[in-house]
């Protein structure tokens, strides 16, 4: 359900890795930032592909990072995996939950369990699904038991398929390297659930309604789920297309391109804020 009848402001859908932090570090001018939008009128709704936390774990680093917010404010590609799964799997009160393997983190296992799920961590169980998200836990057990499931047949669901993960100390594998590890030993590709796909789409047009723009910092992501979203695409180059270098700024160049948050919120509040209506 939109939540466009309770609140009706703007909505600015911001990414969190690499916009509004780097590993546990925040990057300067992203609590401005996000306080200068709101001030303009906009509501800022934070997206992530990074399934790893759970949605209080999101929370606290954002309060950490000086910026206040509710579980309403944050989308995650955990809940899209979850939800995903959620709409073509019929529970009967009276059965058992159907159990999912988590390749995943901790943030993957609160969503499955939200939407009725067993999460499991062993194939040895009979298997609805196998998801597969960022952790740094992954490693040749873990491999071993998601692709004997993925080998089973059961569904696959992909949290995302970032390649990486902008870290404090520099790119990481992120969950896009894992994802490939379980489908070339399980012989499988994936369903994907997050950003750039429809079903992060979805979750956040049934929680927020149509969005006014998409900030990011990664062009294959965030500038696509944009594109998806129907909004115009803001890049920052705090994250994978500046300091790290890993994507360029395309060519021609989104609506908006800022050093980060900080240096792009003026430029979102004069065209969407209030004021500008």
């Amino acid at each position: 359900m939109s939540n466009s009848g309770v609140d009706d402001r703007p909505v600015v859908c911001c990414d969190l890795d690499g916009v509004v932090w780097r590993g546990e570090t925040p990057i300067e001018g992203a609590a401005p930032g996000v306080a200068h939008l709101r001030g303009a009128g906009l509501r800022v709704a934070f997206l992530t592909n990074n399934s790893s936390g759970r949605v209080r774990d999101n929370l606290e680093r954002l309060a950490a990072a000086g910026i206040a917010a509710s579980p309403d404010d944050l989308v995650t590609s955990a809940q899209a995996a979850a939800a995903l799964l959620a709409r073509e799997q019929h529970h009967s009160p009276s059965s058992p939950a159907a159990r999912v393997l988590a390749c995943a983190g901790p943030g993957v296992v609160e969503a499955l369990r939200a939407h009725g799920f067993d999460p499991v961590d062993s194939a040895s169980s009979e298997l609805a699904a196998v998801v597969v998200g960022w952790h740094r836990e992954f490693d040749f057990e873990r491999l071993r038991r998601a692709a004997d499931g993925v080998r089973s047949g059961v569904r696959f669901v992909a949290t995302n398929l970032d390649p990486t993960y902008p870290g404090a100390e520099g790119l990481l594998p992120g969950a896009g390297a894992l994802v490939a590890a379980v489908a070339t030993a399980g012989g499988r590709q994936p369903e994907v659930a997050g950003k750039p796909e429809p079903a992060m789409a979805a979750l956040v047009r049934a929680r927020y309604g149509n969005p006014v723009v998409m900030v990011g910092d990664r062009p294959s992501t965030d500038g696509a789920f944009a594109k998806a979203l129907g909004v115009p695409f803001a890049l920052v180059l705090s994250g994978v297309a500046g300091t790290a270098g890993e994507e360029s700024v395309p060519d021609p160049p989104p609506a908006f391109v800022a050093r980060d948050l900080g240096e792009l919120a003026p430029e979102l509040a004069g065209a969407f804020g209030r004021a500008s209506q």
